[in-house]
């Protein structure tokens, strides 16, 4: 296992201080505000800790409240609002400098046979014929990634154009965007660690899909973003440490806040995971020459 993967499962692996109280850290103290996937990551482990391991999670939906400070710690505090015979439901407050900067709900299952069908995955070169997106975002900026970029154990592969590629290309402005992803090291079994970490990269490019929608990008010193809220729900058992396709869209923009729609397929095209997420999206226009 290498240090970047021991690293981020150390970032899942909470504390738990009291009974339903859990407290968790960021990596990186010298970044504005705690990465959204790493708290809602953590949130889903807190409610995952309060239920049997017969109930696996289905849903959550969340909201980021306020931006998160990386340089103290997050207590989290689990509301076990309903244990039933199918189902339970877990409540979770995410609170730094004694305000709340995240809610999470999350719902639990216990696993029952019923009826089945899902859409089928789009057609999409295989991972091994895709170049990494860090490479290419390098190359697209001309400059040197961060570390987290280079030593991350997050394996990301962008099958279209990336946004910052759209930025200075119009043509390459799509409507849509897949991403094959997986954790790049083996795991344990804990089928809770694997939605867990789902959750977290879930967060990584999403709004992308709005940004290249419009030529725009993180990287052009004009955009400015966050999430705003997110929900998912896990339809099948899966494996964070294989490659996930993230099939990607973005139906609508406005009034800064940008809407975007995902779905994970195993490679073998089972869907396994549905997401949408709102984010605002603010831009700052060019200056006029002269």
């Amino acid at each position: 296992m290498s240090d970047s993967l021991a690293r981020l499962l150390d970032l899942l692996d909470l504390e738990q201080i009291e009974v339903n109280i859990f407290r968790g850290r960021s990596p990186d103290e010298t970044v504005q505000r705690v990465f959204g996937g790493q708290v809602a990551g953590q949130a889903l482990v807190a409610a995952g800790r309060t239920v049997p391991a017969d109930r696996l999670v289905h849903s959550l939906h969340a909201y980021f409240i306020r931006p998160g400070d990386p340089a103290v710690p997050i207590v989290y505090t689990v509301d076990r609002v309903r244990d039933g015979r199918s189902f339970a439901t877990r409540r979770v407050t995410a609170i730094q400098h004694g305000e709340v900067i995240f809610t999470l709900s999350a719902s639990f299952h216990h696993p029952e046979p019923g009826l089945e069908h899902a859409e089928p995955m789009p057609k999409v070169p295989p991972p091994e014929q895709v170049r990494s997106s860090a490479e290419r975002i390098a190359e697209a900026t001309g400059a040197e990634l961060p570390p987290h970029y280079r030593d991350s154990p997050i394996e990301v592969r962008s099958v279209g154009p990336l946004s910052v590629e759209a930025a200075r290309d119009p043509a390459l402005r799509a409507t849509s965007s897949q991403v094959w992803l997986r954790i790049n090291g083996e795991l344990p079994d804990d089928p809770l660690l694997h939605v867990c970490l789902v959750t977290y990269v879930s967060d990584l490019t999403l709004l992308d899909t709005v940004l290249v929608r419009h030529g725009v990008s993180w990287y052009d010193g004009q955009t400015a973003g966050a999430s705003l809220d997110h929900a998912m729900w896990f339809h099948r058992p899966f494996r964070a440490d294989q490659w996930l396709l993230y099939a990607q869209d973005s139906p609508v923009a406005y009034g800064a806040r940008g809407l975007a729609r995902g779905e994970m397929f195993t490679a073998d095209g089972d869907l396994v995971v549905s997401v949408v997420q709102e984010g605002l999206i603010r831009t700052t226009p060019k200056p006029s020459p002269g």
